[in-house]
């Protein structure tokens, strides 16, 4: 996988944070999806979270599996430490990271089909021992690197771009973790940075596993049979010289509505979602009601958007296992090593 530096050359009056950095030194690569693409923005909303709370670049690491998704984590805190790991196995890497090295920050990036599908059952046991980290989903309802098939998360009734229609209903992610007791959910949009930032935010410093569902459009893929922009409708009415597949550029997507609000967002081939920002008086406190509310929505054709769940006094994987405070690469080998004898004890409980 090839990427592009970008130039570091900085304004001289670029805002700082208490570090002393400015937003350019969160950065990363060049990216290389498509022009319009949610990812993007998502990316630039982590540079933003990054910044504002003053995370020193070595202290983060990115993790991430395979998919259009993945490829985030290089376009954002070059400095960080990154894992590239293979289809759905973020979750494990992660957690050997996090049992290493407690002191560091970690934010795993997925996408809908790496989280949902192969990674489903890593993704659910991440959750379960309440690994402490920040989760992010890329969520697009289609497989982007392999040409837009429907993913675990695609809605009933979806058209893919060779127009065939998804009759299986979709895994809902804020769902799935709140069923699951995950002490944090949340769900907003790519494009509504104003949200999205401060939950990136209180993801990071969490104690315990924070998950964010992004909705985050492919500008690619979800130009489905019957759209009069589709590649389908352009060669039928037109009479081209020469076969080809183009992705034109397109602008991203972005929305401002305020809490209690639903807005209808455009996607770029014109088909429509219904976005609902949570109101002031929502419990983000009761996972009961959490899971009812989200429900009642998504019944009236709604993604409810917002911190959905919080419960802060959790235990986190590091309480539940005894782990020392210390991070493991900074113990003397004595304290690591059980000797032989210890290691019989060990093993006899197995025999």
């Amino acid at each position: 996988m090839t990427f592009i530096a970008k130039p570091k050359v900085a304004h001289p009056s670029l805002p700082k944070n208490a570090l002393g950095f400015t937003r350019r030194d969160y950065e990363g690569a060049l990216s290389t999806l498509c022009a319009g693409c949610g990812h993007d923005s998502i990316t630039a909303a982590i540079v933003e979270a990054s910044w504002g709370l003053g995370i020193e670049p070595q202290n983060m690491v990115k993790l991430s599996g395979i998919g259009c998704s993945s490829k985030t984590t290089a376009y954002f805190v070059s400095g960080g430490h990154g894992f590239n790991s293979v289809h759905g196995r973020m979750p494990s890497i992660a957690m050997g990271a996090n049992a290493a090295n407690r002191a560091l920050s970690y934010i795993g990036v997925s996408g809908d089909g790496d989280t949902l599908s192969i990674g489903l059952g890593q993704f659910c046991h991440a959750i379960r021992r309440n690994l402490n980290m920040l989760y992010i989903i890329e969520n697009n309802g289609v497989y982007g690197l392999t040409k837009g098939q429907f993913s675990a998360s695609a809605d009933l009734g979806t058209k893919a771009k060779k127009g065939e229609t998804n009759f299986q209903p979709p895994i809902d992610a804020v769902l799935l973790a709140l069923t699951l007791g995950a002490s944090f959910v949340a769900r907003s949009f790519s494009g509504d940075k104003e949200q999205l930032v401060p939950l990136i935010q209180a993801g990071l410093k969490h104690q315990g596993f924070a998950l964010i569902d992004v909705l985050s459009p492919c500008v690619t893929f979800n130009d489905h049979e019957g759209s009069t922009k589709s590649y389908a409708y352009t060669r039928e009415h037109y009479e081209p010289a020469v076969h080809a597949d183009f992705v034109p550029p397109e602008r991203e997507i972005s929305v401002d509505y305020q809490a209690g609000e639903t807005v209808p967002v455009v996607m770029h081939d014109g088909s429509r979602i219904l976005l609902r920002k949570l109101d002031a008086a929502y419990d983000s406190t009761n996972r009961s009601t959490a899971a009812a509310h989200i429900q009642e929505r998504m019944k009236a054709g709604e993604y409810l958007t917002g911190l959905l769940f919080i419960e802060e006094s959790q235990r986190d994987f590091h309480d539940i296992n005894g782990t020392p405070d210390a991070p493991l690469n900074s113990l003397p080998f004595e304290t690591l090593s059980p000797g032989s004898q210890g290691l019989e004890k060990v093993l006899s409980r197995y025999r």
